[in-house]
């Protein structure tokens, strides 16, 4: 992901000391030959630059079943470029680095630190440029060929897999949020999956996780599978991993599955012409929003931008668009930026539009 800042490195610094090198270099000047020098030489500067530091933070006591969307939510209003799970020989060690926009937003992660997540709380740490490498490092060396960025480590192609490492379940990681049923159902067009076979992860705050199990016909089924491992859904690359009945049936004893309510346009009972939007910059007005969707006709009375009991911007809002069809056309802008902050895009209702107006004006 999840793209959304950008931030000062030591490289310009490191580029100073090349330039200042070939200088050096090129020998003594024609002011004069080798020799002594009789030219003024200034002392050096009372100060030395100091480039800020890397904007990285580190994460520990997550749940062990935590997704990227909750670290996101974790740190609501701040710029996430980056989530890194630490793993241990294939094991999830319940701890994560996050990457973020500015080194500003460090102290601001920082005040984070012991808030929960699900019923986990969750401590902050500050941490550094060669830790997050250093750990990045260590996820590749143990699991060569599976992404560090993401996930459990996956150490041989599907090709190379035993048959009795499938159970008939894949478990898919790095969907839109905005992904339903059929778009897997789609993403899987080669093998017969039936909408009851798919069940889509939801965070602890039931929102979409991003993540998925599918259930297959047979273990066969689900190992030839494994051949769309990161392939793309939408504009996001999908990362697949073996899975078993039972860790389904832990999701589903967890609560953790979509509600029949929560699982998108498509699996409601009606689609609906109201689309809620997260990760607004505090900034954003209604023109922002009315640019963003510019594709389609809406007027200042259709935005509705939310706000916390103090009047302040929560970062979201929700949109009326003419009709169903246009409202589920816009979720194809879901992730997509609006200044420098990547944009999440859900099916929503006008009853939750609602309850959000009532919040915001009982504030």
């Amino acid at each position: 992901m999840f793209y959304r800042g950008k931030y000062v490195d030591s490289g310009d610094a490191r580029e100073m000391g090349l330039k200042r090198q070939r200088l050096m270099d090129q020998g003594p000047s024609y002011y004069g030959a080798s020799g002594p020098s009789y030219m003024y030489d200034a002392p050096p500067p009372a100060y030395s630059y100091i480039p800020p530091p890397f904007p990285v933070v580190r994460l520990r006591g997550l749940p062990f079943d935590c997704a990227e969307a909750e670290i996101v939510d974790f740190f609501h209003g701040l710029d996430v470029i980056d989530v890194l799970f630490v793993h241990k020989g294939g094991k999830f060690m319940g701890e994560a680095y996050c990457v973020l926009g500015y080194p500003l937003q460090i102290d601001f992660a920082l005040q984070r630190n012991r808030q929960n997540i699900g019923r986990r709380y969750v401590e902050v740490f500050r941490s550094r440029k060669d830790e997050y490498y250093k750990a990045i490092a260590n996820e590749v060396f143990d699991a060569p060929g599976a992404s560090p960025r993401r996930g459990a480590p996956r150490a041989r192609s599907s090709d190379e897999r035993d048959l009795s490492e499938f159970k008939g379940v894949l478990r898919l990681r790095g969907l839109p949020f905005s992904a339903d049923k059929l778009d897997i159902i789609t993403f899987f067009k080669d093998f017969a999956i039936s909408d009851d076979k798919v069940h889509l992860i939801a965070t602890s705050e039931g929102r979409p996780a991003g993540e998925a199990f599918v259930e297959f016909a047979t273990p066969e089924d689900s190992r030839a599978a494994m051949s769309k491992d990161r392939m793309t859904l939408g504009h996001r690359y999908i990362e697949l991993f073996p899975a078993s009945r039972e860790e389904l049936e832990e999701a589903s004893s967890r609560g953790r599955l979509m509600s029949k309510t929560f699982e998108g346009g498509k699996d409601a009972t009606e689609p609906t012409p109201v689309v809620r939007m997260r990760g607004l910059p505090f900034s954003a007005g209604k023109d922002d929003i009315i640019d963003f969707f510019k594709n389609f006709s809406l007027s200042e009375e259709s935005i509705h931008i939310t706000f916390n009991f103090e009047g302040r911007p929560t970062g979201e809002a929700f949109v009326e668009f003419p009709n169903a069809e246009d409202a589920k056309a816009a979720l194809g802008k879901d992730r997509m930026t609006l200044g420098n902050r990547y944009i999440e895009l859900f099916q929503s209702s006008p009853e939750e539009l609602n309850e959000a107006a009532a919040v915001s004006r009982g504030r």
